[in-house]
């Protein structure tokens, strides 16, 4: 053994045990620094997954809600607590007001259906809503030719 293993063996500190010390405690905060940075980037991969992509292919989605209503709008955030759904619109069915003039009413009658944009409504919603997840049934994309997407576009002309 040369003097400065035997100086270290001891317990006794020299230089050259001081230095290979450092040497591994660099080391070790490489890793650590290297570490670091991959949870931070795969944090940062997650948070964006779920709060940035929508996951859906089309432009447009209907979002199928456990109380029996439908909204279709743009899905802006999703991840398993909530879904964000902006530039929303939902269907609405309108009854006839008049009754036929025999005076009887009619058990099966027709309604007519309408697409709503949110917003008109009496209490002034901003058109940007959070559905909490355990509320929804299920999600689609709608197809750029649908009837939906055609009234949508045809609101949106108009306006």
């Amino acid at each position: 053994m040369d003097k400065e293993t035997q100086a270290t063996s001891s317990g006794v500190l020299t230089a050259g045990s001081i230095k290979s010390h450092k040497v591994h405690s660099g080391s070790r905060g490489s890793i650590s620094t290297f570490l670091l940075a991959i949870v931070a980037i795969a944090t940062v991969a997650l948070w964006y997954s779920q709060n940035w992509l929508s996951g859906f292919d089309k432009e447009w989605q209907a979002v199928f809600l456990s109380n029996g209503q439908v909204y279709f709008g743009k899905i802006s955030k999703n991840n398993r607590s909530e879904i964000k759904l902006k530039e929303i619109y939902y269907l609405q069915v309108t009854q006839p007001l008049q009754q036929p003039e025999d005076g009887t009413t009619q058990t099966n009658q027709q309604g007519e259906l309408s697409l709503v944009k949110l917003g008109s409504e009496l209490h002034g919603p901003t058109d940007e809503m959070t559905i909490n997840r355990n509320h929804v049934l299920f999600v689609e994309d709608i197809k750029d030719d649908s009837n939906v997407v055609q009234a949508i576009n045809n609101y949106k002309a108009g306006q």
